[in-house]
Parts: structure tokens; sequence; C-alpha cells
């Protein structure tokens, strides 16, 4: 198993722990997330550390505020490191107003071009700003790598399906309020089709008052196969094809 996406520096317990945990729980790789200038160098701190963990470097839509040249710059020289196999999380939040939407949009703008340099994926975060994100998305990403964390959005699930996104579910589809959510989750094609924890956050519904971890992915894994109506082990097997193949880890 595979956890596309995780924050595993700021799960609250050593790297190591994390990390041993989710080898015993059968979680062989995952990818922990930057979401800022420091975030972004501790994930490749942990990364260096650890042959299981791999980074996405990126700047979190909230954590835009004043993004400029330099900043991108910054990102540039991060991403070039080894270890980094994605951009971002990036995208679009208006739900907290915690950074001005043309901030917001020049950090999105920059690292979408980021990606497409590099020939990375990039990892998409939107929240409150569905429409915006996914016109933006169509307007500069043509032939850009585009995985939708933590899926959100499932009355869009076909056209992200047809636009031929990856769509990357976590814990909060396995809550019994989002019956919506685990519908979409059989709509995903299997080859376009991640787990991820988001952890510390979105623990599944077994853990829900408990922080999150990336060993628990495979809960939401099994709900996630059982809504496909297909074996763990064939679900297990396609996620973890699907994350190599994206972002080229074996």
């Amino acid at each position: 198993m595979i956890d596309s996406h995780t924050h595993i520096t700021s799960c609250g317990d050593p790297e190591a722990e994390l990390v041993a945990q989710a080898e015993a729980a059968g979680v062989r790789r995952m990818l922990t997330i930057g979401t800022d200038s420091d975030s972004c160098r501790a994930a490749l701190q942990v990364a260096e550390d650890f042959p299981q963990v791999f980074v996405g470097i990126g700047r979190h839509p909230n954590s835009a505020t004043g993004f400029d040249d330099a900043d991108l710059a910054e990102l540039c020289a991060l991403a070039a490191h080894p270890k980094c196999r994605a951009i971002g999380e990036t995208g679009l939040d208006f739900y907290r107003d915690n950074a001005p939407e043309a901030d917001q949009r020049r950090a999105f703008s920059a690292q979408i071009v980021l990606a497409r340099e590099t020939g990375k994926p990039l990892v998409i975060h939107t929240r409150s700003a569905d429409q915006q994100t996914l016109d933006l998305l169509a307007a500069e990403a043509d032939g850009v790598r585009v995985i939708l964390h933590c899926f959100s959005m499932p009355d869009r699930v076909d056209e992200c399906v047809e636009r031929g996104y990856w769509i990357s579910f976590a814990g909060n589809v396995t809550y019994p309020a989002n019956a919506e959510l685990r519908a979409a989750a059989v709509r995903v094609p299997a080859d376009h089709l991640l787990v991820e924890t988001d952890a510390p956050y979105l623990s599944p519904q077994p853990l829900r008052k408990q922080r999150n971890v990336p060993a628990n992915v495979a809960l939401t894994a099994q709900l996630v196969a059982l809504e496909r109506r297909v074996p763990y082990a064939e679900l297990e097997a396609q996620v973890e094809a699907n994350a190599a193949a994206l972002f080229g880890w074996s």
C-alpha cells in the first residue's frame, strides 16, 4: 500500500516511529508534502533519512501571501532534490481568508509552470473554490499530470475523469455522511485512483477522534475496495502501480 499525500513532519510522533508503523501496516511508500519553505525543507530531510519517503514541494494557497519571484526560485531549487517527486500542494482555498486571492493565483500559476518544466505531477488543494480551480487548470495546466488530493467535489467527478486527472481519496470518504464521495470513488478509472491520509488530518472513521498517521491509509483503502467491489489486494496493487508511475518510485 502507498500513502499518496501525508504531512509526516506534522504528525507529532518521531518520524522513525511513523515510518515503522506504516511499514507494519503494509505501507511501503509515502509522499510527504511541503506547504511552505520550512515544511518543504523538513520534508526533504525526512526523505533523506528514510528510503520509503518521497516529497512534494509546494506552496499551499493558505501560505501564498506575498508569493514572489524569490519564493518561486526557492521552490525551483528545492524541487531539484532527487527525492522530490511532485509539485504542490497548490491551488485555491477560499474557505479561510489566509491569503489574498491574487497571491493564491500567482503561486498556483507559477507551480503549474514548475510542474510542466520539471515533468513532475501537480498536487492540487481546493476548498470552496472548485469552479475557480478547475477553470485555472483548464486554462493553464494542459499536458500536466494533475492529482486532485483529498477529492471533495463528487458532483464534478465525471468532468475530472474526462480531463484525465488522478483522484485521491482521504479518510473523509469513510465518514457516514459522505455517501456521494463514496459513489464518486466507484466512478474513478482504476488507473487514475489514489488513496491518502492527509495525516495528521482526516483520520478514517474507526479512528476519527485520533490524530491521523500514514499507517491508517490502509483503513481508507479497505473502504474504497469495498465500495468498488474488488478484493483489497487488487486495489492495493493498482494504487501502488498508479503511484509508482506518477512519482517514479519502485
